[in-house]
């Protein structure tokens, strides 16, 4: 059994009161995070989640409101945890430059230090899949600000598939991408507004036919979504959610 906890489901501004991106995912006695917004630390406080528990955090993209968390993580984990065992940081190509300009841009340099657990940064290259934890998990490119570089995330456990869009507007391949999933977390930000790097429920819900997936959760809500949360054809995520695969 594999069991998706929605840390946090709102969109970057934390509408509703919801945290910012970050999806748990326990598997097979072990646990990997999927993005950490700025309010994941938090998170998981609320849920009795333990940063221990975490044995690798993959970052869809490089927007604060997916990765913005990772700094006060690591260093929550040094000095709260004193944590032991390995770490790993993946994402997509730069990841280690990027989580440690974030980290010095706000005040929190995670250079020169000797950290209490080994900690490793892997870059996803899409088409090449590797283990992580108890999962493997693979990356395809996604339509969002190219400078984010981003990528949604297929995640296999066992002989199970989860895919995470991450940030994403629609692009044609998007049904051929997560075909196959056993669950399928796509953003939705939007109920009606159009904006290219974000997808749309209205846009969404008419191409639905297209997809050859089973269970549909969308996450990353905005204000219109957060609104009709839970009175939609889809299903809706909401912070604590907790989804067995």
């Amino acid at each position: 059994m594999t069991e998706v906890t929605f840390v946090g489901t709102s969109d970057a501004f934390g509408t509703g009161g919801r945290r910012q991106a970050a999806i748990l995912v326990r598997h097979g006695g072990g646990a990997v995070l999927l993005d950490c917004g700025a309010t994941t630390g938090t998170g998981l406080q609320a849920l009795g989640i333990a940063r221990d528990e975490i044995e690798a955090i993959v970052v869809s993209h490089f927007h604060a409101d997916h990765f913005g968390g990772i700094p006060l993580l690591l260093l929550a984990a040094h000095y709260e945890d004193r944590r032991r065992k390995p770490l790993v940081v993946a994402g997509p190509p730069q990841v280690e430059a990027r989580v440690r300009a974030a980290a010095a841009a706000l005040g929190h340099a995670i250079e020169d230090r000797e950290w209490s657990f080994p900690l490793r940064f892997v870059e996803l290259q899409p088409g090449q899949e590797i283990g992580l934890g108890p999962v493997g998990f693979d990356a395809f490119a996604a339509h969002h600000q190219q400078d984010s570089q981003p990528h949604g995330l297929v995640v296999r456990a066992g002989p199970r598939t989860i895919i995470y869009t991450g940030d994403t507007g629609w692009f044609d391949e998007l049904p051929d991408r997560t075909r196959g999933a056993d669950l399928l977390i796509s953003e939705c930000t939007f109920f009606d507004f159009t904006f290219d790097y974000h997808l749309t429920y209205e846009k969404l819900l008419p191409r639905m036919g297209e997809f050859r997936c089973g269970r549909i959760v969308l996450t990353h809500l905005g204000r219109g979504m957060a609104e009709r949360r839970g009175r939609l054809e889809l299903e809706t995520a909401d912070d604590g959610m907790v989804v067995r695969v």
